[in-house]
């Protein structure tokens, strides 16, 4: 099957035609403000359109990429064969009934940050400035400051790879260090339900504030990145061996690690995806070189690397 003429026809019967866009920039819907064109990308704004795609793409062995706002992916230069389907923008609805707020996989986690402050829940400060969906932060089990969305997840909705819908429990996640049962699964997240703790409005809008503040003082969020771009390892720091491994301001191209921060890389302006991911590999090779520990990334890599980019 042609992607640009059947499987953009068929699309059409879930999707309003001005949500399928061809040959899209990436550039435009990732916080990197890198990447190259995707064969196709596609806006989804309800459940009923994300599952019907998703069945149509797996019977006709396309391959897709489900999208939040793309703050914790680099696309390659080259763009991506396939399809991207975006929640980001819509499937964003929140509710909130007694302490429990139910939210859609597109939801921004400050949107819903906002939300349980305004009913005075509690537990879910730390998430206020993490960027990106509640959809990815279930995936990766994102977390700040303390806490992570394992401590205030009640269930999941996910679309399953036979095309059936199911809800997990928080045990059945299988949290871990920026990891849950979901990454790589196949699995879909479709909605969340947390549980949080009624508060004082006041300790909760003083505690977002402090958060917000330590943010502003300690990460470079003038400039584009992708948040951490390494996991912690286990007993260390990332931004610390970097720092250690003499990488502070480090620069290849317009891609730089941040002097603020070592944690993060940075588009400074004008860089490529190639520059971003040869910094990357180089941070990785010298610091292993420097202390004997392999930083992990925490960024996900889409489209095509070459090994000359390295």
């Amino acid at each position: 099957m042609n992607l640009n003429s059947e499987i953009t026809e068929a699309l059409k019967k879930f999707i309003p035609e001005e949500n399928i866009l061809e040959n899209e920039p990436m550039s435009r819907h990732t916080m990197f403000h890198v990447g190259g064109p995707a064969d196709c990308f596609v806006r989804v704004t309800e459940k009923s359109q994300l599952t019907g795609v998703v069945s149509l793409l797996k019977k006709a062995e396309q391959d897709y990429f489900i999208l939040g706002n793309g703050s914790n992916l680099l696309v390659s230069d080259a763009g991506y064969r396939g399809v991207i389907l975006c929640t980001a923008g819509g499937m964003n609805g929140v509710s909130v009934e007694d302490t429990v707020i139910r939210a859609e996989a597109g939801a921004a986690n400050a949107a819903i940050a906002a939300v349980a402050k305004a009913h005075a829940l509690t537990g879910f400060e730390f998430a206020a400035g993490i960027p990106g969906t509640i959809g990815g932060g279930m995936v990766m089990n994102a977390g700040a400051y303390g806490s992570e969305m394992a401590n205030v997840t009640e269930s999941v909705e996910v679309l399953k790879q036979d095309g059936t819908v199911c809800t997990l429990s928080c045990a059945q996640m299988e949290f871990g260090y920026r990891h849950s049962v979901l990454r790589g699964s196949g699995m879909v997240v479709l909605a969340v339900q947390l549980h949080l703790q009624h508060g004082d409005p006041q300790e909760i809008a003083a505690q977002m504030e402090e958060l917000a503040a330590r943010r502003q003082e300690k990460q470079p969020l003038e400039y584009p990145s992708a948040g951490s771009t390494f996991k912690r390892p286990e007993g260390y720091f990332a931004g610390k061996l970097i720092m250690d491994a003499g990488l502070k301001g480090f620069t290849i191209g317009g891609a730089q690690v941040s002097e603020k921060h070592c944690g993060f890389i940075i588009n400074r302006g004008g860089a490529t995806a190639a520059d971003l991911y040869r910094l990357i590999c180089q941070v990785q090779e010298r610091v292993l070189r420097q202390s004997g520990v392999k930083l992990e990334p925490e960024v996900i890599m889409l489209g095509e690397f070459s090994e000359t980019e390295k």
